[in-house]
């Protein structure tokens, strides 16, 4: 009989990991080349894309890193092919639009790169650039047509449009160091988590103007919309997360055994997977924000998705 499976990344661990999720417990562990980071899944449900970012983290100095994107047979569990950026290096930020193509931001070269059909593609359809500088994950409308860059070292949010080449990037200022990211969903807001201002902005994704802004925790490094359209902030040096509706009105708070890496949630709604740095997940139960359990997983869990078991038959 099948069970809910988490997918979860580890990156320390270099392997994508799939876990039963009510019991916590290892299914298989795909070992991957050292440090894989974001990763997405198609609407069928059928591959998962890991980018190769390979190196610890983004402090680490050189021209070097993974430029490769790894496709994940989810039904088979298995890596099954490999799909070159080449010449970009430390894959990070990943996508996919309501046709299934694969967008994916190299961090090192400030590059979009863009798959028609990732399922035979073996090199870059298009590339292009983010128009900031360290561009480190992006949002991207529902139909590829629009991507709003988040760019650490020149603290910019810039709007790209993938599929105009001729259109230059517009930049906006929403604060210091902006990393965490999504879109409401009618695409005419973007919230952007600033972490050396500690704060949460709404920023109009028509005249890329603030239009909101709240105080966060400390460091908050992600923020997500949950499907009760909720905004779940991760204080990555807090041991927190921060709710607010999209009005940026505080809903509450969170606290957590450990710092909070990144969140996914149930496609129904009623729980949450937060990865933790003591190498933990933390299943909170949404209406009530309580901690239901927690399990161990491998080194620096990160990115995960909930495959639901009626979706797996």
């Amino acid at each position: 009989m099948n069970r809910d499976t988490l997918i979860l990344n580890q990156k320390s661990a270099h392997t994508l990991g799939f876990f039963d999720a009510e019991k916590g417990e290892a299914i298989t562990q795909i070992t991957l080349p050292n440090y894989p980071h974001e990763f997405v899944v198609d609407s069928n449900r059928e591959f998962a894309y890991v980018g190769h970012y390979g190196v610890e983290n983004s402090g680490i100095i050189g021209d070097n890193g993974g430029c490769d994107i790894f496709v994940i047979d989810i039904k088979r569990r298995e890596h099954v092919r490999t799909i070159s950026a080449w010449p970009y290096f430390r894959i990070h930020g990943l996508a996919m639009d309501n046709q299934d193509r694969l967008y994916a931001m190299s961090e090192s070269h400030n590059v979009m790169v863009i798959y028609e059909n990732p399922k035979t593609a073996t090199a870059p359809d298009r590339a292009l650039p983010s128009g900031g500088l360290k561009t480190h994950l992006f949002s991207l409308s529902a139909d590829g047509e629009t991507a709003f860059c988040l760019n650490l070292l020149s603290h910019t949010v810039t709007k790209i449009r993938p599929w105009e080449p001729t259109v230059d990037p517009v930049a906006m200022y929403p604060g210091k160091k902006p990393e965490g990211n999504c879109l409401a969903q009618d695409g005419k807001t973007l919230f952007v988590t600033n972490r050396l201002d500690n704060s949460i902005v709404a920023v109009d994704t028509s005249s890329l103007t603030v239009k909101a802004s709240a105080a966060s925790g400390q460091d908050p490094t992600r923020v997500y919309l949950s499907p009760n359209q909720q905004l779940f902030v991760t204080n990555y040096q807090g041991g927190s997360i921060s709710i607010y509706d999209q009005t940026l009105m505080p809903k509450g708070v969170i606290e957590l055994p450990a710092d909070p890496i990144a969140v996914s949630f149930h496609p129904d709604g009623t729980t949450a997977y937060v990865s933790m740095t003591n190498d933990q997940v933390a299943v909170l139960d949404v209406s009530s924000t309580r901690i239901l359990r927690t399990f161990n997983c491998l080194a620096e869990p990160d990115v995960s998705f909930l495959l639901p078991a009626h979706s797996q038959n």
